[in-house]
């Protein structure tokens, strides 16, 4: 109940009003039965916006800092993804990873549609990066086909620690659901799951038309944050 109060009636309303999003492809979403809505994940609004713009209820696997923020803050932002019908998600292993599809293909098995960004985390820095493989396991396990769908202009909207969003435009783009039942009982073949979130991730490209890098954005991030830190306490010494 609380989820279509915040998508009618308090959340929903005031999104739209504020970044205007156009919306391409709607028709690509089906009206019933199972679907992996798999998408780029440029900013926290898209969590929201991408439900705003659905006729259907869609439920997000979450991360699970969402859910285990300390003090008031962290408490009322793991009361509103509760009440949203989010699903905590621990990515801090692969134990963890197998529990996120089996949450997953929970939320498949009632007919219902799943939202995942296969990145595995936001876009730091507005490319999109590689996908992880998970998107591919439940897909083939649950045999129900993948929409793939574009965030453009989020990140410029409301790039990574700004609480304000930015006025500024927003498309959110469907593309034509991708049938994967050629490799159904096929989803042991690490070639054959990395192959099908490749094409996944290339539909996503093709539609938002970003930078792609083929590394994980988690790694790059970490490789990043561990070279701020070397030069915070090394800091290079000018010569003259």
């Amino acid at each position: 109940m609380f989820y279509y109060v915040l998508k009618y009636v308090l959340l929903g309303p005031l999104l739209k009003l504020v970044f205007r999003p156009r919306i391409e492809g709607l028709e690509h979403v089906p009206e019933s039965g199972a679907a992996i809505v798999a998408g780029n994940h440029l900013s926290f609004s898209d969590h929201f916006l991408m439900p705003a713009v659905l006729k259907r209820r869609i439920t997000f696997l979450a991360k699970a800092e969402y859910f285990t923020g300390p003090g008031l803050k962290g408490r009322l932002t793991a009361t509103f993804f509760r009440s949203a019908g989010q699903i905590p998600v621990d990515r801090s292993g692969k134990e963890a990873g197998q529990a996120a599809i089996r949450e997953g293909l929970g939320v498949l098995s009632k007919d219902e549609l799943l939202g995942i960004y296969p990145e595995g985390t936001r876009s730091h820095d507005g490319r999109l990066y590689k996908g992880k493989v998970g998107v591919a396991v439940m897909a083939l396990r649950a045999g129900v086909p993948v929409i793939p769908c574009a965030m453009i202009g989020t990140f410029e909207a409301q790039p990574p620690g700004k609480l304000i969003p930015n006025l500024h435009p927003v498309v959110i783009r469907f593309g034509k659901p991708l049938d994967f039942s050629r490799y159904a009982g096929m989803e042991s073949e690490k070639a054959i799951l990395r192959a099908i979130t490749d094409e996944i991730m290339y539909a996503i490209l093709k539609l938002s038309d970003q930078e792609y890098v083929d590394e994980y954005a988690a790694v790059v991030k970490a490789q990043q944050a561990a070279a701020t830190e070397k030069q915070r306490k090394f800091p290079r010494i000018p010569l003259s």
